[in-house]
C-alpha cells in the first residue's frame, strides 16, 4: 500500500483545558457494569489549578500527525468566521498541512470544547460542535480525494455524518484507500447503516467501547481481571471482529486503552501491548494511534505487527506531554524507539483454523 498523499476529513475545534484539584472521581457500580464520573461539589465556586487553550479535533490532530510522519497532507474541515477560526489558521501556519480546502462558513461558529482534566490524566469533554456538524457535500473538494493515495475519515458529528457513505464510496471508485475511524454519531445509526461504510474501508479503527456499541456485543464482566495479552483472544472480542469485518481486504483494529490494541485480517488475530510512558493527558492518543497505523501500513508494506508497534509508540508520546500534537513523533523517531527497545513486540495471538 503505497501512501504519499493523504486527505483527512474531520473536526477542528478550539479546546480549552481546565484542571482543578477539587475534582473527584466517583465510581458507580451496577451488577453488570461500572461507570466512573468526574464530580465537583454542587453549587460551589472552585479554584482552577491549570488552564490552557489549544487547537484540536480529530481532523486537526490526524492531519498534523500525517504531515509529521512525512506524508503530503491536505485537511478538509469546516469553521466559522470568528476569533476561534483565526486561532486555527494561525496554528496551521507553522504546520506542513495544505488547508486550501478548509471551508469558512460566515453564518456558523467554529467548534469549541471545554476539557476537564482529571488528576489521573483522563478527561471529560464538553463539546460545542458548531460548523463541524454542518459539513455538506458541496463543501468537499472531491478532486483532492480523487488524487490522494489515502482518505482518512476521522469521526464526523451531526449532519456531517451523512456524508460518510458518499465520501468512502467515491474514494473506493477512484482507487483511493480509505482509513475509517468510526465515531459515535455514525455508530448510533445502527449496524446496517455502518455496514455500508465499512464495506468500502481498507482499515477500520475503533476503540473497544465503540466496537461494542457498533456490534451490540458486550465483553462479559466475569473476565475483567484476566490480562487479555496472556491468553488467546477473548471470544467476545473475536465475535466483534467477525461482525465488523464485512469485506475480505479489510484490516480491523480495536484499541483497548491501557490494555493495548488488537487487529484482525481474516486469518490471524494480533495483539500489541502499550509502550510504557508517563501519562499526562490521554487526549489525542486515539487519533495518533489510528493515523499512525494507517501511515505505517504504507511504510512497512502492510506489516500489521510493525504498524501496531509504530502506532503504540507514537500514541505513547502523545499521552506523555500536553497538548496532544506536541508529543507526535516522526517515523525516524519511532524507529529509533524500536531499535532502543528490541523486546517491545506485537505478536500473533491466534490463527484461524
Amino acid at each position: 500500500m503505497n501512501i504519499k498523499n493523504v486527505v483527512t476529513i474531520g473536526s477542528a475545534t478550539l479546546d480549552v483545558f481546565v484542571e482543578s484539584d477539587d475534582a473527584n472521581i466517583v465510581s458507580v457500580r451496577k451488577k453488570d457494569h461500572s461507570t466512573d464520573f468526574m464530580s465537583y461539589p454542587y453549587g460551589s465556586k472552585l479554584e482552577i489549578t491549570d488552564f490552557d487553550t489549544h487547537v484540536g479535533g480529530g481532523g486537526v490532530n490526524t492531519a498534523v500527525n500525517f504531515a509529521n510522519l512525512g506524508l503530503n497532507t491536505s485537511a478538509i474541515f469546516k469553521v466559522g468566521d470568528d476569533i476561534y477560526s483565526k486561532g486555527l489558521f494561525h496554528f496551521f501556519g507553522a504546520k506542513n498541512v495544505n488547508i486550501d480546502s478548509v471551508i469558512i462558513d460566515k453564518k456558523d461558529t467554529t467548534g469549541f470544547s471545554i476539557i476537564l482534566v482529571s488528576f489521573e490524566g483522563d478527561r471529560t469533554v464538553l463539546a460545542h460542535r458548531g460548523s463541524n456538524a454542518h459539513l455538506k457535500k458541496s463543501d468537499i473538494n472531491f478532486d483532492l480525494i480523487k488524487n490522494a493515495d489515502l482518505l482518512y475519515m476521522a469521526p464526523l458529528s451531526g449532519d456531517s455524518n451523512k456524508l460518510l457513505d458518499d465520501l468512502v464510496k467515491f474514494a473506493k471508485e477512484n482507487n483511493t484507500k480509505v482509513c475509517f475511524n468510526a465515531g459515535t454519531t455514525g455508530i448510533k445509526k445502527g449496524f446496517n447503516y455502518l455496514k455500508k461504510i465499512l464495506a468500502s474501508a481498507d482499515v477500520v479503527v475503533m476503540n473497544k467501547e465503540e466496537a461494542s456499541m457498533a456490534t451490540g456485543i458486550m465483553l462479559r464482566q466475569d473476565t475483567k481481571e484476566i490480562k487479555f495479552s496472556q491468553m488467546p483472544i477473548h471470544p467476545d472480542l473475536k465475535e466483534m471482529f467477525k461482525k465488523l469485518k464485512v469485506s475480505d481486504y479489510q484490516i480491523i483494529v480495536i484499541t483497548d486503552g491501557g490494555n493495548g490494541a488488537y487487529a484482525y485480517d481474516g486469518h490471524q488475530y494480533y495483539f500489541c501491548p502499550i509502550f510504557d510512558s508517563p501519562v499526562v493527558s490521554t487526549l489525542g492518543a486515539g487519533d495518533a494511534f489510528a493515523s499512525t497505523f494507517c501511515a505505517a501500513m504504507g511504510r512497512y508494506d502492510l506489516d500489521i505487527l510493525k504498524s501496531l508497534q509504530a502506532a503504540s509508540i507514537n500514541s505513547s508520546g502523545v499521552v506523555s506531554v500536553f497538548p496532544a500534537t506536541e508529543g507526535q513523533m516522526t517515523f525516524e523517531q519511532i524507529e529509533e524507539k524500536m531499535a532502543q527497545h528490541p523486546d517491545y513486540k506485537a505478536s500473533v495471538i491466534e490463527k484461524e483454523n
